[in-house]
């Protein structure tokens, strides 16, 4: 089931830049950059009282990001829903028609397991779901 808003993923051409437009805009600095190479991506994490914002920049030409920037420009990415059970709700959301855009849930960036949903089945959002990785 999903809990809450996680985070709020917003595409950015420069991780720099865009930190320190974020610092002013939010009143506080980022708590964490992360490097995810899997997704070809550099993130950057701020804390907004439960919820977090993370800027994304593409870490080479082809990875999604550099897409989406190039199709349609910064902005908004995705939404991300934190969830108790990744697995269950995978298996929850196929069974109720939605495109899961991922065979299996990975690793994603601030110690998450993360699946994607289509936004062509989810009114043209791309949904990510996650949940914090026990190890």
């Amino acid at each position: 089931m999903i809990k809450k808003i996680e985070h709020i993923g917003i595409a950015v051409k420069n991780l720099n830049h865009s930190n320190e437009l974020f610092k002013k805009l939010f009143g506080a600095s980022h708590y964490k950059i992360e490097t995810v190479e899997s997704e070809g991506v550099g993130t950057s994490f701020f804390m907004l009282g439960e919820t977090k914002i993370e800027l994304l920049e593409a870490t080479h030409p082809e990875s999604a990001i550099a897409k989406f920037i190039d199709k349609k420009g910064e902005g908004i990415h995705h939404i991300a829903y934190e969830v108790d059970d990744i697995y269950a709700e995978m298996e929850r959301l196929k069974l109720e028609g939605f495109d899961v855009l991922n065979k299996e849930p990975k690793m994603g960036a601030d110690n998450k397991l993360i699946f994607f949903l289509h936004p062509k089945s989810t009114n043209g959002v791309l949904v990510e779901l996650c949940q914090e990785r026990k190890d």
